[in-house]
C-alpha cells in the first residue's frame, strides 16, 4: 500500500506542477497582451473605428504559389489523406476526446488573443472553459464546459488579431505543408513560437521533466490528422466541383480569415466544415485550409 500510495501522490504532484507551469504561461502571456492592448490603444486618436470593407489581398506570387500548391497536394495524396482516413476508422469516442483535448490547448492562444481584441468577457468565458475542461474534464479529453452550459468555443489567433488592429493581410501566400496564409497570418504564427503560445512556453521553452518539444510537435500533426479526417468529403466535393482549385481553396481561405477577423459567421454552406487560422490551428496538412467551427449559424 505504502508502494501505491508514493506511486499517486507523484502521478499527483507531476499534474499540480504542470497546470501551474502552463497558468503560470498563461498570466504572463496575458500581461504581455494587456500591455501592447495599452500600446496600441495609446497609439491611437481615440477613432479606432476599422473598416469592413473588403480590401482585394494581392497573389503577389502566384506561380511560385501554385507550385508549392500542387507539391502540397501531392503530399496530401500521398501521407496526409491516407493517414486521415486510417484516423476515421478509430471508434467515434476516441476521436471526439482527441479533438475536444486538442480544442482545449489551443485556449493558451485564444485566451491572450480574446484580451488582446479587447474582448475581455470571452477572456473570462474561456479561462474558466479551459480550466474546468484540464481538470474535471481530465485535461480537455470530455467537454465539460459546454455541458454545463458555456458557449461554443471559437478560436482566436495572432493574426486576426493584427487585423483587428488595422494591419494589412498583405500578399496571399502557400507555405509547403502548413498551405494558405498571408504575410500577416504568417507573421502571427511566428508570435507563437517567440512566447505568445503557452503550450509552446510550457513544452518546448519549459525546461521541465514532464514536457518537451515531442510533446508540442505530437499536439500539431494531431490537429491537422483531425482536421483533415473531418473535411475529407468536403475537400473532394470541393475539387471535383472547382475549375480551378487552387482559386477556390485562395478564395475560402481570404473570405474566412476576412470573416473571422470581424468575428461574422461563415455563409458559405459548400465549403468545408471547420475553418479557423492556419497559425492556430496547423492549417490542413497538405492543402493547409485552416480550421475552426462559428457559433452563429447563417441566416438566409
Amino acid at each position: 500500500m505504502s508502494y501505491l500510495k508514493l506511486d499517486l501522490d507523484l502521478h499527483y504532484h507531476n499534474m499540480h506542477y504542470t497546470i501551474n507551469l502552463v497558468m503560470k504561461n498563461i498570466i504572463i502571456t496575458s500581461l504581455i497582451s494587456i500591455m501592447l492592448l495599452s500600446n496600441v490603444n495609446a497609439g491611437t486618436d481615440g477613432e479606432n473605428n476599422l473598416s469592413k470593407k473588403n480590401k482585394p489581398t494581392k497573389d503577389c506570387f502566384e506561380n511560385v504559389n501554385r507550385a508549392t500548391f500542387a507539391l502540397n497536394q501531392g503530399l496530401d495524396k500521398v501521407i496526409f489523406e491516407p493517414v486521415a482516413k486510417a484516423y476515421r476508422v478509430l471508434p467515434s469516442p476516441i476521436r471526439t476526446g482527441t479533438g475536444n483535448a486538442l480544442d482545449n490547448i489551443s485556449n493558451l492562444v485564444t485566451i491572450p488573443n480574446n484580451i488582446l481584441q479587447g474582448d475581455f468577457k470571452k477572456a473570462g468565458i474561456n479561462t474558466g472553459r479551459f480550466a474546468i475542461n484540464t481538470t474535471v474534464g481530465i485535461v480537455g479529453i470530455f467537454d465539460v464546459a459546454q455541458k454545463i452550459g458555456f458557449p461554443e468555443y471559437e478560436k482566436e489567433d495572432y493574426g486576426q488579431t493584427l487585423g483587428v488592429m488595422g494591419v494589412g493581410a498583405g500578399c496571399y501566400l502557400v507555405l509547403p505543408v502548413l498551405g494558405p496564409s498571408t504575410v500577416r497570418d504568417t507573421a502571427g504564427s511566428f508570435i507563437n513560437v517567440l512566447g505568445g503560445d503557452p503550450w509552446y512556453n510550457a513544452s518546448v521553452n519549459g525546461n521541465n521533466e514532464y514536457l518537451n518539444d515531442t510533446a508540442y510537435l505530437t499536439t500539431r500533426v494531431l490537429a491537422g490528422i483531425d482536421f483533415r479526417a473531418k473535411n475529407i468529403d468536403s475537400f473532394e466535393n470541393l475539387e471535383k466541383n472547382s475549375m480551378d482549385f487552387y482559386a477556390s481553396i485562395r478564395s475560402l481561405y481570404l473570405q474566412d480569415r476576412q470573416q473571422k477577423k470581424f468575428n461574422e459567421a461563415a455563409c458559405s454552406y459548400d465549403q468545408p466544415k471547420k475553418f479557423s487560422s492556419h497559425s492556430q490551428n496547423y492549417s490542413s496538412l497538405g492543402l493547409g485550409l485552416p480550421t475552426n467551427s462559428t457559433s452563429e449559424s447563417c441566416s438566409k
